[in-house]
């Protein structure tokens, strides 16, 4: 049923890149590869293993198209931002992204990750608890995606408009969204890790 790629742990979790301008619009992709790949995600672990999150699967082409108008808006605000001392990887980071936000109605599928926590506010304290209960099942949901050669980026800009995707897509107040993953195989599945920056200079032991 799904592409399955022979890629080893270490492969796979060095070569998951972000992907935008190598996905392929034309190529439809199985809800069940989709469904296949959140199995996997769904081992991730949640606080307290309440497992609140919630994955909205947007396949429909007009509601992919209202995703995508506040999509493309917040990265027109973004873009706006980013003209002054662009390296040449910044520009080529860019040029990606205005990609993306130009065909992203275009993607066959659009996830996005939310929680549900019980309130239409979210907690005053202790953000990290709530999103450390969503964000390590999307990655895992990513990484399983890449292993069945599909492809993903990590966004998060249409949270500027996360009430009106809200509204359009029918979510309770008390679901709160926390990653947009566009998603389509991919054009090749070369992927290379990509360039990081030195380990001894993040890395603190016993102290700073």
């Amino acid at each position: 049923m799904s592409d399955t790629l022979p890629l080893s742990l270490d492969e796979l979790l060095t070569t998951t890149r972000a992907v935008r301008k190598r996905l392929d619009l034309e190529r439809p992709v199985p809800i069940e590869v989709i469904r296949e790949a959140l199995e996997i995600a769904l081992q991730a672990p949640s606080g307290g293993n309440r497992q609140k999150w919630h994955w909205i699967i947007v396949t429909d082409p007009e509601q992919r198209r209202i995703v995508a108008k506040y999509y493309a808006a917040a990265y027109a605000e973004y873009a706006k931002n980013q003209s002054e001392n662009v390296t040449a990887e910044r520009e080529r980071i860019l040029s990606s992204s205005t990609h993306l936000a130009n065909v992203i109605d275009q993607v066959p599928v659009l996830i996005i990750g939310a929680i549900d926590t019980g309130t239409a506010e979210l907690p005053a304290a202790n953000q990290a608890g709530t999103w450390g209960s969503v964000l390590p099942a999307a990655w895992n949901l990513a990484l399983a995606l890449r292993a069945r050669g599909l492809g993903s980026t990590w966004t998060t800009l249409h949270l500027a408009h996360e009430r009106e995707v809200a509204e359009a897509l029918g979510l309770p107040d008390t679901v709160h969204q926390g990653v947009l993953l566009p998603v389509a195989y991919t054009k090749g599945v070369d992927f290379k890790p990509g360039p990081r920056v030195s380990l001894d200079d993040v890395v603190h032991i016993d102290r700073w």
